[in-house]
């Protein structure tokens, strides 16, 4: 059998080694055992994130300005009457490749794969991002990539505080009132898988906030599914809808039923 690309002509491109072609009855046998260490992975990661729940906190004893839309604001400032605050460090600043018309390349990829902020609202978190470009450029880098996250500007060592200076991470905190803590903090390889609703929850320090998570006693928990919504309709659907409920409940019982 033939490899989908043939070696050229001139030889110095190598043939493409693929996997054999099979019947359909032993892809199904494949995909079932490749599928084991799939769920195995995902267990994994439910369990890292419940430790991730259960790593200490500590206090930002700073006090740190940012330059916003509508002026300066303080850290607590960030979290707009949130409990959880995720902030990007993303690079868009003179020296960087890209300025001024760009941000960061890699930091750019991370920005278009933002989900919905909605979905993190709905859950008591806030998504920001911090660079140090003034805002007249932040808001012409926004309008011409078509982002709407929250972006402020860098006024002091909040950076060099949090292991962002020199290069991209995401630290996440928490608000207890006027206190805010540091609860997690990633970067490098961890970093590039962040855009997704639930990679970022899953970092938080209240997670996903759905009942089959091991969470701490007391930590907020509502029925799984159930506050899932359409992202302009949160705000009018202060309960689950009666249909959703139902859908998403023969929902869960097929895969569960399925040992998924």
């Amino acid at each position: 059998m033939s490899t989908l690309a043939d070696t050229e002509a001139n030889g110095r491109q190598p043939a493409m080694q693929t996997p054999p072609v099979v019947s359909a009855e032993a892809w199904q046998a494949a995909h079932a055992q490749l599928l084991v260490k799939e769920k195995a992975q995902s267990r994994a990661r439910d369990a890292l994130a419940a430790e991730r729940r259960r790593m200490p906190w500590t206090a930002v004893e700073k006090s740190y300005a940012f330059e916003g839309p509508a002026g300066r604001a303080s850290l607590p400032a960030l979290f707009e009457g949130r409990r959880q605050l995720i902030v990007y460090r993303a690079f868009f600043e003179p020296g960087v490749f890209g300025w001024p018309d760009h941000a960061c390349r890699g930091c750019s990829m991370v920005a278009d794969q933002v989900a919905h902020l909605a979905h993190l609202n709905a859950r008591d978190t806030t998504l920001v991002f911090v660079s140090r470009a003034p805002q007249a450029d932040i808001a012409r880098l926004k309008a011409r990539m078509g982002w709407e996250i929250p972006w402020f500007t860098l006024t002091d060592g909040f950076d060099a505080d949090f292991g962002v200076d020199e290069w991209h991470g995401t630290n996440v905190f928490y608000r207890d009132g006027d206190r805010v803590y540091r609860t997690y903090f990633v970067n490098n390889r961890g970093d590039e898988q962040m855009g997704g609703t639930w990679n970022y929850l899953d970092i938080t320090p209240l997670g996903r906030q759905e009942v089959w998570e091991h969470s701490p006693p007391g930590y907020p928990q509502t029925p799984t599914y159930k506050w899932w919504n359409w992202h302009d309709n949160y705000a009018a659907e202060t309960a689950p809808d009666k249909t959703w409920v139902e859908v998403s409940d023969a929902g869960e019982a097929a895969f569960r039923a399925q040992g998924q």
